[in-house]
């Protein structure tokens, strides 16, 4: 058996028999690690795989599908996302910034899940003591949660095959390695081969399985990019500026919506689901009119969010102004300010715009370009918008004004949270039949919104 040294990408995976600052493939710069590699002669067996997972070849016509039956959590942010609960035999990758609670999360979900079903716990960060030790804070006491410490791939599955858990959680995917391989555990080719030595494992006795996984400094999975296409789920943790709202989001997930999200607040006692997240961020927000904010209703997924639009036009002292947005595409912001110039007539060309989305979140939303309008203009003409109006439609480049999707429940949600005045695009009598307390003002063009605001 011979062995000799090459250099991975940590990025792609890209193999160089020479080290380079850049890697050839990606371009990523500083990636290449130093890696051995195992040569294998022809004459010896290849033993890699621990487990199997094949299938005998049956025609599509006779196989029959399974049917998704859902187990809940009774986490309602979590079971939301997930499409109702787990499915059996899902594979669920869980990634997130350090400290941000994936930990705390999955001892919530174990607890929930142990009540009628074996959890084991799999860590290769921390002890058996302080997971204990964070299970009593969160009141975490269930008999059926078992808890092992290991890092061998080989002894992981032997643990499985003895105790045959009903839910495994693995933490995590970077610290377990394969005793065939001799490169160190985070490795591209260790993720890459204990990863798939989960789905052969657990595929087939229809184990549901949690793998936790790091992030790296641009806030991307660590490790290879088909560990992503292995797993059925993959979620990731981000945090908004104030770092006590978690936001929980599918980026990819065979089994429901992609465009769900999930809130959840850190609190001593772990976190807890934000199943109304229209008054968190409700109450956050003063009850007077206040220059250059507008409120709209942002759907992320099927669930309308009050989003709160700041807007700061302030003179310029440079020869070309600065145009900052946060929490919102800046291209789109600048297709709405040369729409403003042109339709509205407003002189931004001496003009410092800033834009962002207060508390910190990220919002995609058509919905929320008469916010933005709305904001810079009250912040151009110092004229305070009401805050109890409410702004619901899409700016086109000629200056007109679209209908969002599912108006009628934005709509009802604006209603329930006391809004009195809602600009919006052209409703039908079926979408605001259930409206009582709230006046529409139905405009087709830009220029509308502005003589309103004076």
């Amino acid at each position: 058996m011979k062995f000799k040294t090459i250099f991975v990408c940590q990025k792609c995976g890209y193999q160089s028999a020479k080290w380079a600052g850049k890697c050839p493939d990606c371009g990523e710069w500083n990636s290449l690690a130093e890696e051995v590699k195992q040569m294998e002669s022809k004459k010896e067996k290849k033993t890699r795989s621990f487990t199997d997972f094949s299938s005998e070849i049956v025609r599509l016509t006779d196989s029959k599908s399974a049917e998704l039956a859902r187990i809940p959590t009774q986490i309602g942010e979590f079971d939301r996302l997930l499409g109702g609960g787990l499915v059996q035999g899902q594979l669920t990758l869980l990634a997130g910034a350090p400290g941000i609670g994936k930990s705390t999360l999955m001892l919530q979900v174990a607890d929930a899940l142990a009540k009628e079903r074996k959890v084991l716990y799999i860590s290769g960060e921390e002890s058996i003591s302080q997971i204990s030790g964070r299970a009593q804070r969160l009141g975490v006491k269930n008999p059926n949660i078992y808890l092992h410490c290991e890092t061998n791939i080989q002894n992981i599955i032997t643990a499985v095959e003895n105790e045959k858990p009903d839910v495994l959680i693995l933490d995590s995917i970077q610290t377990i390695y394969h005793p065939e391989f001799t490169s160190s555990a985070g490795t591209i080719g260790q993720v890459r081969e204990c990863a798939a030595e989960l789905v052969r494992l657990c595929k087939p006795k229809g184990i549901i399985t949690f793998v936790l996984g790091h992030v790296t400094k641009d806030g991307e999975l660590a490790g290879p990019k088909i560990l992503e296409h292995m797993v059925d789920s993959v979620l990731y943790f981000d945090t908004e500026k104030d770092n006590v709202l978690r936001l929980l989001r599918p980026h990819k997930n065979r089994f429901g919506s992609t465009a769900e999200i999930g809130l959840f607040k850190m609190t001593g006692q772990g976190l807890q689901s934000l199943d109304n997240a229209s008054e968190y961020f409700a109450q956050t927000s003063a009850s007077a009119a206040l220059k250059g904010r507008a409120y709209t209703l942002a759907l992320e997924g099927s669930r309308p969010l009050l989003t709160e639009v700041q807007a700061l036009a302030s003179p310029t002292h440079y020869p070309f102004p600065r145009r900052v947005a946060t929490g919102v595409d800046l291209n789109r912001c600048l297709m709405l300010f040369a729409a403003l110039e042109k339709h509205v007539g407003l002189s931004l060309d001496n003009k410092d715009i800033y834009v962002s989305i207060a508390g910190g979140v990220k919002m995609k939303d058509p919905a929320l370009d008469l916010a933005i309008c709305a904001a810079v203009i009250s912040s151009v003409k110092d004229v305070a918008v009401p805050h109890n109006w409410l702004f619901l439609a899409e700016v086109g480049i000629l200056g007109q004004i679209a209908k969002v999707p599912l108006i009628d429940r934005r709509l009802e949600e604006a209603q329930r949270l006391g809004f009195k005045t809602a600009f919006t695009a052209a409703v039908t009598a079926q979408e605001k039949k259930k409206l009582t307390g709230i006046t529409l003002q139905e405009i087709t063009e830009i220029n509308e919104l502005a003589l309103k605001l004076r």
